[in-house]
C-alpha cells in the first residue's frame, strides 16, 4: 500500500487510529483502493537437504515456488458511502472484513515455514454476475485455491468453474449440505445438521443404557425443525435397542410419561419462541414436588448463539453440538489476540478465529505437499482456535469436515465434554 495513499486517507477523514471502528473503516477504504492485494513473504532461506534412505523414500512431491491463493468474500464496496457512512454502517461490513484479516494472519503464519504465498482478493459483492466476471482474471485463473465465496449461492454458482478447471474450492462459512453444489472439488468446513444430528443420536447411543432410558424427539415439524430430526431418526431406527418416541411439543410428552424411566430429550427446534415455553415445561416436570422425572435435555445447535435461562437448562443437562468454541484461556488463542491486536487495533471477532484457522491449515498443506496436497487433506489432521479439521471424502460430493464437538451447561457456562 502506498504510504502516501494512507496517509492521505487519515488526513481526509481525520481518523484515530488507535479507535477501532475507523481502523475498520480505514480497512474498507484501502481494499477498495488496493484490491486485489498480493503478498509475497520473504524467499525462503535455504536449509540442508538431508540424504533418505533407499527404503525411506516416499512418493516426490513436487513443491510449489509460489501457492498462488484466491480469497473470494463480499466486501460490498460499492455500497457503502464513506463520507456519510456511521459506525453501523460500518459494522454491517465487519464480517468479511474479519475473516480476511484472520485468513491473512493464517497465512503469514504458514508463510513462516519458508512457502511464498500469492494471495488475491477479490470482492464478489454477493453477486453472481460479479463472480463470472473473475473468470477472464489471470490472476484469479491462476489460483491453486479459492476459498468462498462464503455464501451458499455463491459456492452454487462457482461450483461448474471449479469442475471444468479442476480446481478446489473451500467453503469456509456455509453450513449447507454438499448434497446442495454437486461439487466433488468442494472442501466443507463447517459442519452441516446431518452431522449434528449424528453426533447428539451417537452420544445418547454410548452414553445411555437402553433398559430403561426413553429417547423423546420434540419435533414441531417445520422444514427446519424436520431438517434436524431427520437424521437423528435415521441414526437411532440403526439401533433398535432403544425406544424412540415422537411428540409435537412437551405438554403433549407429558401425557405418556412414565415414572422411573430415564428419558434423553431431544428438541429439534431453533425457534425461541417454542424452544424457551419447552425448556420451562420441562424443568417443571424434573422438579415436580411429588417426584419429578429424570430428563436429560439435548437442544439444536443453534442454540449456542441464543440464550435461555441458565439455571434451567444446566439443571436438564442439555447437551448441544456445536461447530465451533473458542477457548479464551488458551495460550494459543491469547496469543491470536494479541497479534491480532498490534495488526489491526482492534479485537478479533468470531470470522477472524475462523479465517486464522482455515488460512493456517492450507497454507500448511499448501507448502508441506505442493501439487500433491489434495491427497493429504484426509491425513492431516488440526487443532484450531475454533475447531478441530478431520476430513473425509466423497467422490461426488469433496471433502467434509467432520470434527465437531458436544457442549454442556455446567458452572454457568458451555463447557466441551467431547
Amino acid at each position: 500500500m502506498n504510504k502516501l495513499l494512507l496517509a492521505y486517507f487519515v488526513k481526509k477523514i481525520g481518523m484515530n487510529l488507535k479507535n477501532g471502528y475507523w481502523i475498520l473503516l480505514l480497512f474498507t477504504l484501502v481494499l477498495g483502493a488496493c484490491s486485489p492485494k498480493i503478498r509475497t513473504p520473504k524467499p525462503p532461506t535455504s536449509k540442508p537437504v538431508e540424504k533418505e534412505k533407499p527404503e525411506e523414500k516416499k512418493k516426490p512431491v513436487k513443491k510449489f515456488t509460489q501457492a498462488s491463493i484466491s480469497l473470494l468474500a463480499p466486501f460490498r464496496l460499492d455500497e457503502i458511502n464513506l463520507k456519510t457512512a456511521t459506525k453501523a454502517d460500518v459494522e454491517k461490513y465487519a464480517m468479511p472484513i474479519d475473516f480476511y484479516q484472520g485468513f491473512k494472519l493464517g497465512i503469514d503464519s504458514a508463510a513462516a515455514s519458508g512457502l511464498n504465498f500469492k494471495l488475491n482478493v477479490f470482492d464478489t459483492q454477493d453477486d453472481n454476475a460479479h463472480i463470472s466476471m473473475l473468470y477472464k482474471n489471470e490472476r484469479f485463473k491462476q489460483s491453486n485455491l479459492i476459498v468462498g465465496p462464503v455464501f451458499p449461492d455463491g459456492q452454487k454458482f462457482i461450483a461448474s468453474y471449479s469442475k471444468e478447471n479442476n480446481i478446489p474450492v473451500v467453503s469456509p462459512l456455509a453450513a449447507s449440505s454438499p448434497l446442495e453444489f454437486n461439487n466433488p472439488n468442494l472442501i466443507s468446513i463447517v459442519n452441516n445438521i446431518d452431522l449434528h444430528g449424528k453426533k447428539i443420536a451417537s452420544y445418547i447411543t454410548r452414553n445411555f443404557n437402553p433398559a430403561n432410558t426413553i429417547v423423546v424427539l420434540i419435533n414441531p415439524r417445520k422444514s427446519e425443525d424436520e431438517q434436524f430430526a431427520a437424521p437423528l431418526r435415521t441414526y437411532l431406527q440403526s439401533n433398535p435397542k432403544f425406544i424412540v418416541q415422537e411428540y409435537a411439543s412437551a405438554y403433549t410428552f407429558e401425557t405418556k410419561m412414565i415414572k422411573g424411566k430415564q428419558y434423553a430429550v431431544i428438541v429439534t427446534s431453533a425457534d425461541r419462541a417454542f424452544v424457551l415455553p419447552t425448556v420451562e415445561k420441562l424443568y417443571k416436570l424434573k422438579n415436580l414436588p411429588t417426584g419429578g422425572y429424570n430428563i436429560n435435555l439435548f437442544g439444536h445447535p443453534n442454540w449456542v448463539k441464543q440464550n435461555y435461562p441458565t439455571e434451567k437448562v444446566q439443571a436438564l443437562n442439555t447437551i448441544v453440538s456445536s461447530s465451533y468454541k473458542i477457548d479464551y484461556k488458551s495460550t494459543a488463542v491469547t496469543s491470536f489476540i494479541k497479534k491480532y491486536r498490534r495488526q489491526y487495533g482492534f479485537e478479533p471477532g468470531e470470522y477472524a478465529f475462523k479465517g486464522f484457522d482455515i488460512g493456517v491449515y492450507f497454507g500448511k498443506l499448501l507448502d508441506q505437499y505442493g501439487e500433491n496436497y489434495l491427497e493429504y487433506i484426509t491425513k492431516e489432521k488440526y487443532k484450531g482456535l475454533h475447531n478441530n479439521f478431520s476430513f473425509i471424502h466423497d467422490e461426488k460430493l469433496g471433502f467434509i469436515n467432520t470434527s465437531l464437538m458436544l457442549l454442556k451447561y455446567k458452572n454457568f457456562a458451555l463447557n466441551i465434554i467431547e
